[in-house]
């Protein structure tokens, strides 16, 4: 086994929440849902951890296959759910967190516009990029919301 194989492994697979089925993506999505009692900074800092880790794990476990893309790695949706997070007021309810999950995913699943470029580089790169690149813009869309209807509680 290459060095640091198995770590690498447990970061890709977020602890092994990768290879729970169906929708592995939506599980590690799920997983860092807690975390938005961290509060936005939290959020953040979190998110910029599991992305670094994502691109060396990505990487050390695709090696040279630069066109894989196992659907058992899913610190890409921890960390670009984690950037979604952060767009939340503090205290967010269940509404706001629940609306953060629904646009990350919707936007990770059909991949419109930059995220599908995102999605179509190689290696760990692609792996990691789109669905930060879904993190940033389900961000920004809460962000909008939270502007255009401040009375709206998220």
């Amino acid at each position: 086994m290459r060095p640091g194989l198995a770590l690498a492994m447990l970061v890709a697979t977020m602890g092994g929440i990768g290879r729970l089925r169906p929708g592995p993506g939506t599980w590690g999505s799920a997983l860092v849902l807690p975390a938005v009692l961290l509060g936005s900074l939290g959020c953040l800092a979190l998110a910029v951890v599991l992305a670094v880790a994502g691109f060396w794990a990505t990487y050390r476990v695709l090696g040279e296959d630069t066109a894989a893309d196992p659907a058992w790695v899913v610190v890409d949706e921890g960390a670009g759910q984690l950037l979604v997070l952060a767009a939340l007021p503090a205290g967010a309810g269940f509404w706001g967190i629940v609306l953060a999950f629904l646009l990350f995913r919707f936007l990770d699943i059909l991949k419109p516009g930059p995220v599908g470029w995102a999605d179509r580089r190689h290696g760990a790169v692609g792996v990691m990029l789109d669905d930060l690149v879904a993190g940033v813009i389900a961000a920004a869309l809460v962000l909008l919301l939270r502007a255009a209807f401040p009375e709206i509680p998220l």
